[in-house]
């Protein structure tokens, strides 16, 4: 799908699955019996000041199902959030989106609305999207395409490429995960939140300890080990189960295979990559809280790849690390206000 295209989608949001790399904090859902279109002027953040406006919220809210709205929420507010932060400070750094490309990129959309017998306008409107917010929209991603330009030379790309072989070759991992989440900006809830995970990991252990006691003395060293892999299994589970924050809660934190890169934010995907089959992290931080991370399985790469048939997955893995790294530098250094629902 073009770009084009892709710019006015992004903008209705559709609520992903429930991973590592997007979960937010739980909070309060919205009643949905009242799901009805905010104030115009209402506001649902402001990040240095400047509004993020409720309706950018219920815009991409309205296709989620009611019962999920409370989390997809604090996801979509998170992913605007971070919008406005990139942008920011793109135009601190003067990258400029032309007039005539943020045209074109439209006229593009246009074409290929009609070719599917749609029109743009038409869209807009059932969208409730203003022109003037699309055209704000795609001067954004143009900046934030020709920032990723000029950083992304091709020596940096090969030596991405050559330090990561496992980012390129197929290889997944299957995993589990407790996402503790400490009240953002309060250094001693995170230290705490740290604590409680370094605690969950010793009752983890200790669990593992007493099943392994109950073998006959005998047991020999493959017995085990299938019995220690098992037993920590069950215990991380159900550790998770019982305090994890994340909706893989339901799950016992399982998160199911996903790849080196693209799924997971980058902290978290490079320890889980490290650990060896049923081996249980140290504290993990991610802009998202704190994890404890139990490897279950690797899944090795199959494809042998070259530099030159993988430039453009080199260089969409370049610019999320290059947008995760600015992200995980500004949002500190920011003055983000949610106003409560």
């Amino acid at each position: 799908m073009r770009k084009a295209l892709l710019s006015l989608l992004v903008l209705s949001i559709v609520y992903p699955p429930a991973q590592a790399q997007n979960t937010a904090p739980p909070v309060t859902p919205a009643a949905p019996a009242d799901f009805s279109a905010p104030a115009a002027n209402a506001v649902a953040a402001t990040v240095d000041g400047q509004p993020i406006l409720e309706m950018a919220v219920y815009r991409a809210l309205r296709p989620v199902p009611a019962d999920k709205r409370g989390e997809a929420r604090a996801e979509i507010l998170n992913f605007l959030i971070e919008n406005v932060l990139i942008d920011n400070y793109l135009k601190a750094q003067n990258v400029a989106a032309d007039k005539k490309d943020i045209d074109m990129r439209i006229e593009e959309m246009r074409n290929q609305l009609k070719r599917q017998n749609q029109d743009l306008e038409r869209v807009l409107k059932d969208m409730m999207l203003p022109m003037d917010e699309l055209v704000l929209h795609i001067s954004g991603e143009l900046r934030w395409e020709r920032f990723v330009a000029a950083q992304a030379t091709e020596p940096k790309l090969r030596e991405l490429f050559a330090q990561n072989p496992d980012m390129f070759d197929g290889s997944m991992v299957h995993a589990r995960h407790i996402l503790l989440v400490p009240a953002a900006g309060d250094a001693r809830a995170s230290e705490e939140s740290k604590n409680q995970l370094l605690a969950i990991k010793k009752q983890i252990e200790d669990d593992v300890a007493r099943g392994l006691a109950k073998l006959p003395p005998g047991a020999d060293t493959l017995t085990r080990e299938k019995e220690r892999a098992k037993l920590t299994d069950v215990a991380f589970a159900d550790q998770a189960r019982q305090k994890s924050a994340c909706p893989s809660k339901e799950q016992g934190g399982d998160l199911g295979f996903f790849p080196r890169s693209g799924t997971m934010v980058e902290p978290f995907a490079k320890v889980a990559f490290a650990l060896k089959p049923y081996e249980v992290s140290g504290v993990v931080t991610t802009r998202f809280g704190n994890h404890l991370i139990l490897a279950l399985e690797r899944r090795p790469g199959a494809k042998e790849v070259k530099f030159e048939d993988a430039k453009d997955d080199v260089k969409d893995i370049f610019a999320g690390r290059l947008r995760e790294g600015l992200i995980a530098d500004l949002r500190p250094k920011s003055k983000i206000v949610i106003t409560p629902k």
